[in-house]
């Protein structure tokens, strides 16, 4: 029974690492929609939400059967709630990039980023799915060191975040209204796709460590 039992907490581990691939996958497409005016790609990633949210209501139902089945304590008891904490990080992550795709079908034909901020945009998000593939690994394998990475790796988003509204702020801007909404609104779901991946990173720290690391909201 406790073989069957820490099986089931190993599964739950590697539907993370599957959510969490799923959520890098569509950052990816979003972006290629977003840059490309691409409402194939766009689509994708729309339909392809539903996967995220079921695979987030299968783990959720697992981890809370295992509370309910087993009453776990000690670091048991820690893989599971923060397995749910994490999975909802995560789940939001692929929201995140649903947005970006909603804003990429809603100015189809045209791109929804002008010409001078595909750099940046592109760049934002290459550090999104990298950030995420790392997450994906900490997750799989605990490792603590890689977790500290994204840490670094947040910063550099944070930069190019920052980019962003210096070029809508500036008196050059020749974007308009409806195109600075849609680069603010961009701009702000790669930022936070990041932040949850920090925050899953942070918690993988914990359930490590024991140590709490302040997660952002």
């Amino acid at each position: 029974m406790r073989d069957q039992y820490h099986d089931e907490l190993d599964a739950i581990t590697q539907s993370l690492v599957d959510i969490t691939r799923l959520a890098g996958s569509a950052i990816n497409r979003a972006t290629t929609a977003l840059l490309e005016a691409d409402l194939q790609e766009a689509e994708a990633v729309i339909s392809g939400d539903a996967a995220i949210d079921q695979l987030y209501a299968d783990i959720e139902a697992r981890a809370l059967d295992l509370l309910a089945r087993q009453q776990p304590v000690a670091s048991d008891l820690r893989i599971l709630i923060t397995s749910l904490r994490m999975v909802a990080d995560i789940e939001r992550m692929g929201d995140l990039a649903l947005h970006i795709a909603k804003v990429a079908r809603r100015r189809y034909p045209a791109s929804a980023i002008p010409p001078e901020l595909h750099a940046t945009v592109l760049e934002m998000g290459q550090v999104a799915q990298r950030i995420c593939a790392k997450c994906s690994s900490v997750i799989a394998g605990r490792d603590l060191q890689l977790a500290a990475e994204l840490e670094r790796d947040d910063d550099v988003m944070d930069d190019l975040h920052r980019k962003l509204f210096r070029v809508l702020l500036d008196d050059a801007w020749q974007g308009g209204i409806e195109g600075a909404i849609d680069v603010t609104l961009c701009g702000r779901y790669y930022e936070r796709f990041c932040d949850h991946a920090v925050s899953v990173a942070r918690r993988v720290i914990y359930l490590v460590t024991g140590e709490r690391v302040t997660v952002e909201s």
